[in-house]
């Protein structure tokens, strides 16, 4: 079986996320985003590719939502309401609490204040969520008999996870969105141990080691108050769930230290609902958050007020979040028009910010113009700082999280191509694990485990705890290639309990994998057991057998006796590292069988007359399968010790029962 892995969005780029992933036959969309950059077809994954017939709820087993951003969220009701898609939908708590809020207010910038064609109305998100199964992390949600689920803290925004997914044998993990690194509101990312075949990981900052957390939001704080305190205006453009309330902590806190009376506004009405769901999950937060909560809620905020759009020209020095984080429209856009042509003033962009909007082009350099559209031209006279405030992992992170889980194969969405590129090099050449960056409407394969499970028999068991003995001579030098000569005849023996389990696997339609011994298989085949010997018999001339003959008659000795000596002392110089095992009618080694051939016409000897009259005794050899390469090692050291004139044919063979 094979995973395979479709990328609708998020593919080379960062931007409506979405992955479709088929895994043992299931298949499951990992988040349903818009693309914050496009006002066109592009705006939303190409659905299509799921399904031409648009039968979305027989092509998909279930939707996952990783966190409520709109890159994340932003196309689901579009997805459900007017694609048809009426399948379970999976989100954590905060998600589903938050993610209509965020809809919601794009509806209305997107409608209201832009004039846009509604791509889907307040109902169709309300009767989106709906359909949604909030789960708790941790929590192992079975969908059906073979699909489960859970989710693991990721960091990043309130209520963001990584996903788990196991069907069968074969699992993996989607990460959405992660920060292995704790801020002031939210901890660092947290999972189990798995054994994994595929980790989708983003890759937002994959070339990028952030320096201390510290030293930037010093960095962030001068800047904000050398704006103020020469009179300008700062504008802070943030989405207003998660880093607006990271920098509005950071911000209460120094305003609260340092005695500023400058005023620090809200744009919209939207984040004093989100510091409200906030204050009641606080569960979910920092450690540091939890532990304060008794005294102090941290996002009761003393210096934050709400801004009255009356006030966008008033005088006097301000600090204004305003959504959205990319100005890509709404409200922040519209402060930027007002307040970019004044040198005083400083932008400051706390996040990622995706090409296409006015956000990126600003990070992009120094423009003293930008273009807004074809009637529209802003000119930028204003400071811009751009400090990396982002909740997203650095490349560090990445690393650290990829050579935590081990996956066989990785996946990298949600970056761009280039800063992919050399981290996928990093992850193959340093981790060694196989690493693919496929871009939007692109699939990937990738191999998955199949596990069996298999019963045991107890013939078979037993077989595995009887001791397996190998004997062999410890020669005084250890080549592990060859055995070389060794003289000493008397080197001690080594012994070695090498225990195999050798069994076999049995698979029947409609019945449980087994693992027997094959003394069971024989039984139950009601077979006799058939042992495959191959046998030789060898024309030696040895040609200091008469000396040895004429030593050994004095001593009693028979010709027999004297040839099998002779080959054991030959063999035994030969192989010193060997068990030889003289067993006085024959010598062995493993299955390997030599002994002086008596008949006068044996069945397994090959020789013609011309050598007849050479020949002085011979030998019969035989041996198991198991053993015909240490049988041929034996047969051609004797042939170089010049025992044997002719090497034996291997289709010489018998079989005996």
């Amino acid at each position: 079986m094979a995973i395979e892995c479709l990328v609708l969005g998020a593919g080379q780029e960062v931007g409506k996320s979405c992955v479709v992933v088929t895994i043992n036959g299931k298949r499951i969309m990992f988040d349903c985003g818009m693309h914050m950059g496009y006002d066109d077809h592009r705006r939303y994954p190409d659905f299509s590719l799921i399904s031409k017939s648009r039968d979305f709820d027989h092509s998909l087993d279930c939707v996952i939502i990783t966190h409520f951003h709109l890159d994340h969220v932003g196309a689901l009701p579009y997805f459900t309401e007017v694609c048809g898609y009426n399948g379970p939908i999976y989100m954590t708590y905060p998600t589903k609490a938050l993610a209509p809020l965020m809809l919601e207010d794009f509806r209305k910038v997107l409608v209201d204040r832009r004039g846009e064609e509604e791509q889907f109305t307040s109902l169709h998100i309300s009767q989106c969520m709906e359909k949604v199964i909030a789960v708790d992390l941790k929590q192992t949600v079975q969908v059906d008999d073979d699909l489960q689920i859970r989710a693991y803290y990721a960091g990043h925004v309130l209520g963001a996870a990584m996903f788990y997914a196991k069907v069968g044998d074969s699992a993996m993990v989607y990460t959405g969105d992660y920060n292995m690194t704790p801020d002031r509101h939210l901890g660092a990312a947290q999972i189990d141990r798995l054994e994994l075949d595929l980790l989708i990981t983003e890759s937002t900052y994959a070339t990028t080691i952030r320096d201390s957390k510290y030293a930037r939001e010093r960095e962030f704080l001068k800047a904000v108050h050398e704006c103020v305190a020469g009179g300008g205006k700062v504008l802070i453009p943030t989405f207003a769930l998660g880093r607006a309330q990271e920098l509005c902590i950071l911000l209460d806190d120094y305003w609260e230290r340092m005695n500023l009376k400058v005023p620090i506004y809200f744009s919209a009405g939207l984040t004093i609902q989100a510091n409200l769901y906030y204050k009641i999950l606080i569960s979910w937060t920092s450690q540091k958050v939890k532990e304060t909560y008794a005294t102090r809620n941290a996002f009761d905020f003393k210096h934050v007020h709400n801004f009255d759009r009356s006030l966008i020209n008033a005088p006097g020095p301000c600090v204004l979040f305003a959504t959205p984080g990319m100005i890509s429209g709404g409200f922040s856009l519209e402060v930027f028009k007002q307040w970019a042509p004044c040198e005083m003033n400083l932008i400051t962009l706390p996040g990622y910010c995706v090409a296409g909007t006015v956000g990126h082009k600003l990070m992009s350099g120094k423009p003293t113009k930008i273009n807004l559209d074809k009637d529209t031209q802003i000119d930028v006279r204003c400071q811009i700082h751009q400090l990396s405030f982002s909740p997203h992992t650095d490349s560090k992170g990445i690393m650290d999280l990829t050579k935590f889980l081990s996956p066989r194969n990785v996946i990298l969405v949600h970056g761009e191509k280039p800063k992919m590129v050399s981290l996928k090099e990093r992850i193959q050449t340093e981790l060694r694990i196989p690493c693919y960056l496929p871009a939007n409407c692109d699939a990937v394969h990738i191999p998955s485990t199949i596990y069996v499970k298999a019963h045991a028999s107890n013939t078979f068991i037993r077989s595995c705890l009887n001791p397996n003995f190998r004997f062999l001579k410890r020669s005084k030098e250890d080549n592990s290639d060859q055995v070389l000569r060794n003289t000493n005849p008397t080197a001690p023996l080594q012994v070695n309990d090498e225990r195999v389990a050798e069994g076999i696997l049995i698979m029947e339609k409609g019945k449980k994998a087994r693992v027997v011994h094959q003394d069971d298989l024989l039984l139950m085949l009601r077979q006799k057991k058939h042992d495959v010997q191959f046998a030789y018999c060898c024309a030696a001339q040895l040609d200091n057998l008469e000396e040895t003959r004429n030593r050994d008659d004095a001593l009693g000795l028979s010709d027999k006796c004297s040839s099998l000596q002779l080959l054991f002392k030959e063999l035994s110089n030969y192989f010193s590292g060997v068990n030889i095992q003289d067993l006085g009618e024959h010598l062995q080694v493993e299955s390997f069988h030599v002994s002086v051939c008596l008949k006068d016409n044996c069945p397994y000897r090959i020789i013609d007359n011309s050598q007849r009259e050479a020949v002085t005794v011979y030998f019969c050899c035989s041996w198991s399968a198991a053993d015909e390469k240490l049988a041929w090692e034996i047969i051609s050291a004797m042939e170089r010790f010049n025992l044997i004139d002719n090497l034996p044919c291997r289709n010489s063979i018998s079989s005996t029962n």
